[in-house]
């Protein structure tokens, strides 16, 4: 982190970085999620594969694409236990876009279909009369609230989006950040271990690259407090744990 805050993805990394899986379910844009996490120093793979996901560190959900197509993607590879169980042990957990929609109970998109059902509410089609759908830009999103998402950026960032749905969450207090696009919509949700953002941010210069350095700053917090764990139960035990020795025959 740079003085400010704001994640430098130049400064050098005294240890390896944490896991982070980026899960491939079928759907478009990982790629680039990869890279501006492997540039930021975490070890990022992306991968479908369960057990490797669940050693994972912290999970990215990426992609571009439709909702009920998605969660089907997710749900065929067995993808919705390995983030329910990381949530349930507070693993950080990151959704970008599409990924961050099927966190919620449902959507409305082509005829409607249920979501993972991690965070409460639907997703809803963009209400933007006299403007062209989807929502292709940057936009300002205004921080609602204190949040390690969003931690040493300004009260407003502009950032890219590429959507023409958005989530309605039940509980306000989800909201991190709001965008507009004809008329307000949430485009940032965090609710303990979950963090969802409607915005590219791995498209977003230098910001994104930022709140994706909070992500991977959270994760490696997670790493380095399961060491701590491990290291207060070895001296519980008296120590470092010894091989035991072969008995004589």
């Amino acid at each position: 982190m740079s003085p400010g805050g704001v994640c430098d993805p130049a400064a050098p990394n005294a240890a390896p970085g944490p896991r982070i899986a980026v899960l491939d379910y079928g759907m478009g844009n990982i790629r680039s999620a990869e890279k501006a996490l492997l540039r930021l120093g975490a070890r990022a793979e992306i991968t479908s594969d369960i057990e490797r996901a669940r050693r994972a560190d912290g999970l990215v959900l990426p992609g571009d694409g439709a909702f009920p197509k998605a969660v089907a993607g997710i749900r065929a590879l067995g993808l919705d236990r390995v983030l329910a169980d990381h949530i349930d042990r507070g693993v950080p957990v990151l959704g970008i876009c599409i990924g961050m929609q099927v966190l919620f109970d449902g959507s409305e998109e082509l005829g409607g279909a249920d979501g993972l059902g991690v965070l409460a509410g639907r997703v809803r089609a963009l209400e933007a009369p006299g403007l062209k759908l989807p929502h292709i830009g940057w936009a300002p999103v205004e921080w609602r609230r204190p949040s390690p998402l969003c931690a040493g950026l300004g009260p407003s960032t502009t950032l890219f989006h590429v959507h023409s749905f958005a989530p309605d969450p039940a509980d306000p207090a989800d909201v991190v950040g709001v965008a507009e696009h004809g008329r307000p919509f949430c485009s940032a949700v965090e609710r303990g271990p979950v963090w969802g953002v409607q915005f590219h941010p791995e498209k977003s210069s230098a910001d994104g690259l930022a709140l994706l350095g909070n992500f991977v700053a959270r994760c490696a917090a997670g790493v380095d407090a399961e060491a701590g764990r491990g290291h207060d139960a070895a001296q519980a035990g008296g120590g470092a744990v010894t091989r035991s020795q072969p008995s004589a025959a």
